[in-house]
């Protein structure tokens, strides 16, 4: 199957077919978006969220089904679903709409201006961990393994490391990958967010508002949403993270696994930023 299409057009069609009393609302797409799903204003209020291909497609029921009941165990806003799109011929998969949250991408401050909100942040995933997780999905295909076993990508990460050759100090990476890989989660599973990046969390006011975009989320091994202390923070704000997260020093290790594997992923489709990344994580 094809990637479906997906212009303004498209969305005001879905919303005039399916949820007739909000067509008269005006539809724009946002300024920032994200890679799994497209996302559009409806009004002032609402969000429209499309998944952008098949392998994303188990979204948007995944966070209908568990965002609702997360909401209350956390010190931030995520988004509340309001109505789940159906399938149509137009396009073939189902979709969300959501209540729109106020606020800032943390992707479109200077870094210098988000280094404030790493306290923030590891309270609301320490929050995230404690909440109740029976019944949650366990990791899986369904959020690419994001908190299941990270030898997973142990043949991606060194054919990354192949490819790119002496553009990477692989004698340094692959210690720091193959401790992480020995390593292993022996606590029960927990609730990660499973994509923790600048563009899915917003400020208000310098504080960290609210965190969007649970389509991998999943309960399981938290350590790959810690890789945000190394491509976010700088070493003073990566420090006030780590002492306020309640994590061990094994998680921490995977942690960094899950961040080589990323950064080299990303280096080798071309993204030079990585390098950066890489070295924090090897620092």
């Amino acid at each position: 199957m094809n990637d479906p299409t997906i212009t303004t057009e498209l969305v005001r069609d879905l919303i005039a077919d399916q949820f007739p009393a909000w067509a008269h609302l005006p539809v724009r797409p946002i300024k920032q978006q994200g890679w799994d799903n497209r996302t559009f204003h409806l009004g002032d209020e609402m969000s429209i969220r499309l998944p952008s291909a098949a392998c994303y497609s188990g979204q948007p029921p995944k966070e209908h089904r568990w965002l609702p009941q997360l909401a209350s165990h956390l010190p931030v806003d995520i988004p509340k679903p309001i109505a789940k799109g159906k399938p149509s011929a137009a396009y073939p998969f189902q979709w969300t709409i959501m209540h729109w949250l106020p606020g800032t991408c943390a992707a479109l401050y200077d870094q210098k201006d988000i280094q404030n909100i790493a306290v923030d942040l590891a309270h609301f995933l320490n929050s995230l961990r404690a909440a109740p997780a029976q019944g949650g999905p366990e990791a899986g295909q369904h959020n690419f393994y994001r908190g299941g076993d990270l030898r997973i990508y142990d043949q991606e990460l060194r054919h990354c490391l192949n490819q790119l050759g002496s553009d990477v100090d692989a004698q340094r990476i692959l210690p720091v990958w193959d401790q992480a890989c020995h390593s292993s989660c022996t606590a029960p599973p927990v609730w990660l967010h499973g994509d923790m990046a600048a563009g899915n969390l917003l400020i208000s006011g310098g504080q960290l508002s609210a965190v969007i975009d649970f389509g991998n989320m999943a309960i399981g091994d938290p350590a790959c949403d810690l890789t945000i202390a190394w491509t976010l923070f700088d070493t003073p704000a990566r420090m006030q993270f780590q002492d306020a997260i309640s994590i061990d020093q094994d998680t921490w290790a995977r942690a960094k696994g899950w961040g080589l594997w990323k950064a080299a992923l990303e280096l080798c489709k071309g993204d030079l930023n990585q390098h950066d990344i890489i070295t924090h994580l090897l620092a």
